[in-house]
C-alpha cells in the first residue's frame, strides 16, 4: 500500500474515531448496546456499496437518533446507516463480503466487519455480544473504543511523563543555549536534547490520540495538552536546523521523520544521531556550532525570515555573538529592525552586557 493510500486510511479512522467518540449521539447508542448486553454490526457510509455486497432485510430509510440505532440493534443482521449519520436506510441486513478477502478476525460477526470495510470504503462497527467491546473497522484496520474511565487512567500516566519532560528540557535547552553563546556545545550535549525532544514527540501524539478518543470529554486534557507541548513543535524543527549538515526547511523535516520512527538504542546513541544528522565520523565529544535559529527565535525583535537571513550572513551564532563587540552596526547594515535592541539581548545572554 503506497503512502497516499495509508495516510488516507489514517485521516478515515480518525474520522471514524472523532464519530465514535463521547458526547455523541453514535457513542451514546454503542454504549446502550453494550449495556443491553447486545450484539450489533452497523455499517457506515458508502451505502450503495454496502447494500451492493448483501440482501434482504428491511428497508427503512428513517431520521437517526441514537434510541432507534440502540432499538434495531436488537435484530440479528447489520444496520446500514448514511455517511452524514442522518438517516437509518437497512436493519435485520444480510451482509455477504468476499469470503476470498483476508482477515485474522474470528468470531464471524468481526470477520464480516473486517471484509465489508476492505471491499467498501464504509466505517463498520462490530459489537461483541458476549465480551461486549466495539471495534470499529477502516479498510480492514481495527480500532477498540474504550470507555473513558479507562482512557482517563492512560491520559493521566502520559500527563506525567509530559510534565516531567518539558521540566527536564526545558533544563537542557537552558543550559544549551549558554553553552552555544560560548561556542561549546558537545555532540553529547545536542543528542540529549534530541532524545528529550523525542520522548516529548512521542507522549504528545499518544495524548493526542486520546483526546480524539475522548471527544467533548477531552477539552480540559487538550488544553494541558498544549500548554505543555503547543509551542515545542516548532522549537524542535529550529534546534534540527541549526545542527544538520543541510539545515534547509525540507531536509530538517526528513530528519525528524527518521528520528521519530528510530528506536531508542539509536537516539541514545550521540553517534548515530549524529549520522542521522548529517555526520557520520562525530564523537561524543566533539564540538557543535549552532547556527542560532532557536536562539534567534527567543528575541521577539526577529521574524523568522530575518533569522535565516542573519545566519546565513554569519555562518554561526558564535560568530554573530563575537561580531557584534566589534560591529554592532552590521545588523542594521544587513536590514535588521531594532538592532540595538537584538545586539543587547544577546550579549546578555552571554554575560557581557551590563
Amino acid at each position: 500500500m503506497d503512502s497516499v493510500d495509508q495516510k488516507d486510511i489514517d485521516e478515515r479512522m480518525k474520522d471514524a474515531v472523532r464519530m465514535t467518540a463521547p458526547g455523541t449521539a453514535l457513542r451514546h447508542a454503542l454504549d446502550m448496546t453494550v449495556d443491553g448486553g447486545l450484539g450489533a454490526l452497523i455499517c457506515i457510509g458508502d451505502t450503495d456499496n454496502v447494500i451492493a455486497n448483501g440482501e434482504d432485510g428491511f428497508p427503512l430509510d428513517i431520521s437517526f437518533t441514537a434510541n432507534r440505532l440502540f432499538e434495531l440493534s436488537k435484530m440479528d443482521g447489520a444496520i446500514v446507516v448514511d455517511g452524514g449519520l442522518t438517516r437509518i436506510l437497512r436493519a435485520n441486513y444480510h451482509l455477504n463480503p468476499d469470503s476470498g478477502v483476508y482477515t485474522a478476525e474470528t468470531g464471524t460477526r468481526h470477520r464480516t466487519a473486517a471484509r465489508m470495510s476492505q471491499v467498501t470504503h464504509a466505517t463498520v462497527i462490530a459489537i461483541s455480544q458476549r465480551r461486549q467491546v466495539v471495534t470499529v473497522y477502516v479498510a480492514g484496520r481495527s480500532h477498540v473504543l474504550r470507555r473513558t474511565t479507562d482512557i482517563m487512567t492512560s491520559v493521566s500516566q502520559l500527563l506525567v511523563t509530559l510534565q516531567n519532560t518539558r521540566t527536564e528540557l526545558d533544563r537542557k535547552l537552558w543550559r544549551l543555549s549558554t553553552l552555544e553563546l560560548e561556542n561549546l556545545v558537545t555532540l553529547a550535549d545536542v543528542a540529549g536534547v534530541v532524545y528529550l525532544f523525542e520522548v516529548l514527540m512521542t507522549a504528545s501524539r499518544e495524548l493526542g490520540d486520546y483526546v480524539l478518543e475522548l471527544g467533548s470529554e477531552g477539552r480540559t486534557v487538550s488544553m494541558r495538552l498544549d500548554e505543555l507541548a503547543g509551542d515545542m513543535d516548532a522549537t524542535y524543527t529550529l534546534l534540527v536546523r541549526d545542527y544538520a549538515a543541510d539545515s534547509s526547511p525540507e531536509n530538517a523535516q526528513r530528519i525528524r521523520l527518521q528520528l521519530r520512527d528510530a528506536p531508542n538504542t539509536t537516539l541514545r546513541s550521540p553517534q548515530k544521531v549524529a549520522a542521522i544528522l548529517g555526520y557520520p565520523d562525530l564523537r561524543p565529544d566533539s564540538i557543535m556550532s549552532p547556527l542560532g535559529l532557536r536562539t534567534l527565535s527567543r528575541t521577539s525583535v526577529i521574524r523568522d525570515e530575518m533569522a535565516d537571513k542573519i545566519v546565513d550572513e554569519y555562518g554561526s551564532l558564535s560568530e554573530l555573538v563575537d561580531d557584534l563587540e566589534d560591529n554592532p552596526n552590521r545588523l542594521d547594515e544587513i536590514g535588521v529592525e531594532n538592532p540595538t535592541i537584538l545586539a543587547d539581548r544577546l550579549l546578555r545572554m552571554r554575560g557581557l552586557g551590563e
